[in-house]
C-alpha cells in the first residue's frame, strides 16, 4: 500500500510503500518520551521510501551516541521521520504525520529505548 505524509506546514512531504500499518513502535529513551512520537514498526527500505518535497528544509538532531538522524523541518518543527547513522536511507516514520493513518488505534509494540546500553 502507498502511503502519503507530510510535516505540519507540507513543506516537507513524502510517500513510502508498505504493508497495511496495523501495528507501530513507541520508545521510551529521553527523545522519544519528549516527542511521544508513534512510529513505523519496521524502517522502510530505500526502494520504498521517496521525498517528495522540501529536502533543503529539512535539519537533523543527533544525540547521545549520534546513532539516529532525527529529521525535523525548519519551518514547522515537526519531526517525520528519522534513519540511523549506519543505514541513513532506511527510515523510520512518525506515523502521526501519515495522512490515512489513525497511529492512536494500531496495536503498539513498546521498545525499552531507556534501559537500553
Amino acid at each position: 500500500m502507498k502511503y502519503q505524509g507530510s510535516c505540519h506546514c507540507k513543506t516537507i512531504l513524502f510517500e513510502f510503500e508498505s504493508e497495511i500499518i496495523t501495528d507501530a513502535l513507541q520508545c521510551n529513551c529521553s527523545i522519544c518520551i519528549r516527542k511521544n512520537a508513534i512510529m513505523t514498526k519496521h524502517y522502510i527500505e530505500p526502494y520504498a521510501f521517496n521525498l517528495l518535497k522540501g529536502e533543503e528544509h529539512l535539519a537533523v538532531y543527533h544525540w547521545g551516541d549520534h546513532d539516529v538522524n532525527h529529521y525535523f523541518c525548519k519551518n514547522c518543527g515537526i519531526y517525520p521521520f528519522h534513519s540511523t547513522t549506519y543505514e541513513p536511507k532506511n527510515y523510520r516514520v512518525n506515523l502521526g504525520c501519515v495522512d490515512s493513518v489513525d497511529p492512536r488505534n494500531l496495536t503498539i509494540l513498546y521498545f525499552d529505548g531507556k534501559n537500553q546500553l
